[in-house]
């Protein structure tokens, strides 16, 4: 048996199973390309969730309740010698071919701690309403910017991410941010031009439904990581950088109910 190389974590409340059969079929299909370990995050409770995961072959693990980044490191705990890390959502998923075009990125580029690539933003019935595809735009204005590296469509290596202690359990919106932030002292950050990913834009989408708080919570990240002569100066761009990021997402949203009232 190969041994695999990547570790999927794959967070859950149960609450989503028709979408989190899609998500668990897209991971089922990147094992043509990549040897891989699904770790499914979920509360005890969640039984419906847990047994579906089972069924597609996935390692389940108790969600300790203290947040999704809690979570993803109680996934991160459970590596048995993989050497990428992958995340996917619950009702994200991961286009075909996805994880291996992350992966040979990191193999032949041993300067890269990181790979990501395009990311589709996808509604309820799976149509593309837009595409994030930032290229190397995307780590320079990682610092002061809008974060536009797509967790669902990111690979790292995970002696890196353990590295800078897995994902900061007190974030509740934006703990990719922050890691990505860290990641830059470990190496550089490789990309692909293709969509590697879809991400569910709707209503009850963390980040969707909560995005002042996200980008707050972004805001004070981005601030804690420049050089201290730099913070007070941060307003400068922030205020500019958050109307850009809130007329991005009218704009999505406006796609999305075109796309909905075409049924």
């Amino acid at each position: 048996m190969t041994a695999s190389k990547v570790l999927v974590i794959l967070p859950t409340l149960g609450d989503r199973l028709e979408t989190l059969l899609e998500t668990l079929e897209s991971v089922d299909a990147q094992r043509r390309d990549v040897a891989l370990t699904l770790v499914v995050v979920a509360p005890p409770d969640a039984l419906a969730a847990r047994q579906l995961a089972a069924s597609k072959g996935a390692v389940v693990v108790d969600d300790p309740r203290k947040g999704i980044s809690a979570a993803i490191n109680c996934g991160l705990n459970a590596r048995d010698g993989e050497i990428y890390y992958a995340w996917i959502g619950d009702d994200d998923v991961f286009r075909p071919g996805g994880l291996g075009k992350l992966q040979h990125i990191l193999e032949t580029r041993p300067d890269a701690v990181l790979a990501f690539g395009g990311c589709d933003y996808i509604d309820a019935e799976g149509r593309i309403i837009a595409t994030s595809n930032a290229g190397a735009l995307a780590p320079a204005l990682l610092a002061w910017g809008p974060n536009l590296i797509p967790h669902p469509g990111t690979m790292v290596r995970l002696d890196s991410l353990l590295a800078i202690g897995g994902f900061d359990t007190s974030l509740k919106y934006a703990m990719d941010l922050d890691a990505f932030l860290k990641l830059r002292a470990h190496g550089n950050f490789a990309y692909t031009r293709d969509a590697v990913s879809g991400f569910r834009w709707h209503p009850d989408s963390l980040t969707v439904a909560n995005r002042n708080a996200s980008g707050a919570e972004a805001e004070a990240i981005k601030r804690r990581h420049l050089p201290a002569a730099l913070r007070p100066l941060s307003p400068l761009w922030a205020l500019p950088i958050r109307y850009a990021s809130a007329f991005a997402a009218k704009r999505v949203n406006a796609r999305a109910r075109l796309l909905a009232n075409r049924d």
